[in-house]
């Protein structure tokens, strides 16, 4: 059985060569997996959350992407896409699945209210607040499915346009492009409603 902490760093120790010692660890001995669900559960989950109705939905989801990365890393090819961007394939796909299994639309919580705490005795910023939240939740609701799913790349999952592109199959270029029209578009269409 390999230690994590012990294997030998490759290349210049940068955390693109980390994982790929991490990968081929986890490919040997299957408990070394544990190294890469360590690292990616929170992205993972997070993703997931923002594409899912629920805590339990993306709990669920997110258990079932490791266990299908688990299975797959085998077949996982190192230098074709990075392993983050591969494992959000699987998170995607397994996201998309759920969606058509449960045939309903999916809740987009960009922005928890739990994340946005408001004085109980401050009423009227309470109320401003949820205004806030309603008109964004319908701003976010009336994008396209796969403008939506940018979003949560970025922001729930945290991935890099790089690795945005290497998920959806886009260019670097073309998906930072899209992104930044996206917010832009939000931006000016949150103000003009606020009007």
């Amino acid at each position: 059985m390999h230690n994590i902490a012990a294997l030998p760093r490759e290349g210049d120790g940068s955390p693109l060569s980390d994982e790929v010692a991490l990968v081929r660890a986890a490919r040997e001995e299957p408990s070394a997996f544990a190294a890469l669900y360590d690292r990616y559960l929170g992205r993972i989950y997070a993703y997931l959350r923002a594409r899912s109705s629920n805590d339990e939905e993306a709990a669920d989801l997110t258990q079932q992407v490791f266990l299908q990365a688990l299975d797959a890393l085998p077949r996982y090819r190192e230098g074709r896409v990075p392993f983050a961007a591969w494992l959000f394939r699987i998170a995607r796909n397994a996201a998309i699945d759920s969606h058509r299994r449960r045939r309903t639309s999916v809740a987009w919580d960009l922005v928890p209210e739990a994340l946005q705490p408001v004085a109980a005795h401050d009423l009227e910023a309470g109320a401003l607040q949820r205004e806030d939240i309603v008109r964004l939740r319908a701003l976010l609701g009336a994008l396209d499915p796969d403008t939506r799913e940018l979003l949560a790349l970025r922001f729930a999952a945290g991935l890099t346009f790089a690795e945005i592109a290497a998920v959806i199959g886009k260019s670097e270029a073309a998906t930072k492009k899209r992104l930044a029209r996206t917010l832009q578009s939000l931006k000016e269409h949150y103000h003009d409603d606020a009007r």
